[in-house]
């Protein structure tokens, strides 16, 4: 325990405080990169806007060619994401530095010298600029093809069966409000009851005399 406490923490605490010194000068070289980057945003602006359209292709072809963490990125930076995949992001930035991208150079040196994360805002604006080059992809619902079944409480039916049974009550409803049904025929009059007719009784045949 002696040994520990005399001669290992005081080394760790040396170690510590060496971190410390060197972040501490590490972010106030970066603010100084940020505020030199930040005062030559509009000439960088105005670059862009002119070499947009010889741009695109070659933008488009590093960032397809670039990993998935870094296609995320572009699109949504975040400083942890920029600190956990550094050396993927200086690559990026390094490219971009090849073809002139406006910008790119000055927060590729400052990337390198301090690390992604402590010049997140111009790595984010550099990202931003990059984004405006991906198309947007809309993603339409897809639609039930015909014959596709369809489940309902009763069971599985098919769409095609279900509209041919919409149509069908459709003419039935059609033809009833067309054609009114005819009132029911009166029936016959029962025929009255003949009187029964006073039978005349025939004569009775006498028999011959002798």
């Amino acid at each position: 325990m002696g040994y520990w406490k005399d001669k290992v923490l005081p080394k760790i605490s040396k170690i510590k405080k060496v971190f410390e010194k060197d972040n501490t000068a590490r972010k106030a070289a970066a603010a100084e990169a940020i505020k030199s980057f930040d005062a030559t945003k509009d000439d960088i602006i105005k670059e862009f806007d002119e070499k947009k359209a010889e741009l695109q292709a070659k933008v488009l072809e590093i960032y397809e060619a670039s990993a998935a963490s870094i296609k995320n990125l572009v699109k949504e930076p975040k400083e942890a994401g920029l600190r956990k995949y550094s050396a993927s992001v200086q690559k990026f930035l390094d490219e971009l530095a090849k073809i002139e991208f406006p910008g790119s150079k000055l927060v590729s040196e400052a990337s390198s010298k301090y690390g992604p994360a402590y010049v997140y805002g111009p790595v984010s604006f550099v990202f931003e600029k990059v984004s405006s080059f991906i198309p947007v992809k809309v993603e339409k619902e897809a639609e039930p093809a015909a014959g596709e079944t369809s489940k309902t409480e009763e069971g599985e039916t098919t769409t095609t069966e279900v509209k041919e049974k919409e149509i069908a009550v459709e003419e039935v409803k059609k033809e009833e409000v067309a054609e009114p049904a005819a009132p029911a025929a009166a029936e016959p009059p029962a025929p009255a009851a003949e009187p029964a007719a006073a039978k005349a009784e025939e004569p009775v045949a006498e028999p011959a005399k002798p």
